[in-house]
């Protein structure tokens, strides 16, 4: 018998929209559902651990990895660069694990062109204010770097149509329980064939 690859989900929306939220909630529902961790030249925020939330590394190490196209996809945001590994994806996939980035809408739409049987959920936030209120009491970036995220929004989301679901968090236990269900729908087509 054939073992069957793993399935790719991509949860992407705004900054701000409460991805890392739903994530964090959704693991402990889906134990078989790994989690990749992005690696990014930023600094880490208060509370964030290496190799948990992210790979901290360096500009040089970071642009090394990309010279060797370790990456699934990257791009530069806010003066950091933030990449998918390639390897632990593909790695975990090949194993028949399904596998959950919580990547940007450019990072999403790059893996879904390289990996056409991914499904994308975009998270969507209530509304502009709402957006502006969470990413303030992130208390995490300037008001300057707020404005720049928020600047991106519309674009943003005019890519929801590209996405095989949206979600609206508007309520945290909603939008975990709906993307729960939607992994939960793919999952079994997935063990069926169906």
């Amino acid at each position: 018998m054939k073992n069957k690859t793993g399935k790719l989900y991509i949860l992407s929306g705004p900054s701000g929209t409460g991805k890392g939220t739903i994530v964090k909630h959704l693991i402990p529902k889906l134990p078989q559902l790994v989690r990749s961790i992005s690696a990014t030249t930023r600094l880490p925020r208060k509370g964030e651990v290496d190799g948990v939330h992210y790979f901290f590394i360096s500009k040089q190490s970071f642009l090394q990895k990309v010279s060797e196209s370790e990456f699934l996809e990257y791009d530069l945001h806010f003066e950091n660069y933030y990449g998918t590994p390639k390897h632990f994806v593909e790695e975990n996939l090949a194993k028949g694990k399904n596998v959950l980035l919580e990547i940007d809408v450019e990072g999403a739409l790059k893996v879904k062109k390289n990996y056409p049987q991914s499904v994308l959920i975009f998270v969507m936030p209530p509304n502009i204010a709402e957006l502006r209120r969470r990413l303030r009491a992130r208390n995490t970036e300037s008001d300057a770097d707020i404005e720049e995220r928020l600047a991106r929004v519309e674009k943003e989301i005019n890519l929801i149509e590209v996405y095989d679901y949206t979600v609206l968090n508007d309520d945290i236990n909603l939008a975990v329980e709906k993307v729960y269900k939607i992994i939960k729908e793919n999952e079994y087509d997935h063990k069926t064939g169906h």
